[in-house]
């Protein structure tokens, strides 16, 4: 049994498909048909089910793959700690930031964390909350900055601020002239949206269904300066974190009649090791320069 063919076994499991595994792992499709057959018949049992379209584990084949995914991250744990004798010389960190943040937040902690550590590389991921902590799970990022509403147990969560969530309106609407926004004048305006996977949207349309309140959704967009330039230009109005709001000219951010705040934090896995490279940037978020 060879590590590659375990490699090969645990990618086309993941997606389900030989041609796309052979494409993520940048090798011919007959080497992992090939492995995989060869595992087969080495552990005498049939890993996949090959009488549907796309490809399935069998039972058999279901268990092997969490064995299989345990010793391959313990591999990979192992590597990591022999790296980490390089004492910060070398070192490569993942980081998942939602688009609301990564544009606005994430800028001022980069400049400094590179400031402090240049010879460490960051590497960025824009996906929503809810996307960036199932890629946690699946231990494809190191770090997460994300909303820590609910987080699960299996994360460890450092706060770092609170943001209150506002509606952004035209600079030329006549919703400027309130102090706070009412649950008619959401029901009464064009709503835009951020894309599927932000967890501010799951937190906005679980709010609106609470009071009963079916938004007319105009427009979805994962783009935050997009967003902020179809509200200015009359298009609809928007939910957005009160840092993103600040500062802009051509439109107005109105607290909620009923204000919902929501804690950010960075996010890693509990059980994972954590390397000299992540544990430097714990650190510096604990204390930026």
């Amino acid at each position: 049994m060879e590590l590659r063919q375990l490699e090969y076994f645990q990618m086309a499991s993941r997606l389900k498909n030989i041609t796309r595994a052979a494409k993520r792992l940048r090798v011919s499709q007959p080497n992992i048909t090939v492995a995989i057959k060869k595992l087969e018949a080495e552990l005498g049992i049939q890993l996949f089910d090959r009488s549907q379209k796309q490809l399935s584990l069998t039972p058999e084949g279901s268990v092997f793959l969490g064995r299989v995914d345990t010793a391959l991250r313990c591999l990979n744990d192992a590597l990591i700690e022999v790296n980490d004798f390089k004492q910060l010389q070398k070192g490569v960190i993942k980081i998942g930031i939602p688009p609301m943040m990564g544009a606005f937040l994430f800028p001022k902690i980069f400049s400094g964390f590179q400031t402090r550590h240049p010879s460490l590389d960051v590497l960025l991921f824009e996906e929503g909350s809810i996307a960036i902590r199932e890629m946690l799970d699946r231990d494809e990022l190191d770090f997460g900055i994300v909303i820590t509403s609910d987080a699960s147990s299996s994360l460890n969560i450092l706060p770092m601020t609170r943001s209150q969530l506002v509606v952004c309106v035209p600079a030329s609407s006549p919703l400027t002239k309130k102090k706070t926004i009412s649950n008619e004048d959401i029901a009464n305006s064009n709503l835009i949206v951020m894309k599927q996977g932000s967890y501010l949207r799951q937190i906005v349309q679980e709010r609106l269904h609470s009071i009963n309140i079916t938004p007319n959704i105009v427009l979805e967009s994962g783009q935050i300066t997009t967003i902020k330039g179809l509200v200015a230009h009359g298009v609809g109005i928007a939910f957005l974190l009160d840092f993103i709001a600040d500062d802009t000219t051509d439109l107005c951010a109105i607290p909620l009649e009923e204000p919902i705040f929501v804690d950010i934090g960075l996010a890693w896995k509990r059980d994972r090791y954590v390397s000299k490279a992540a544990q430097a940037f714990i650190n510096f978020c604990k204390d930026p320069i």
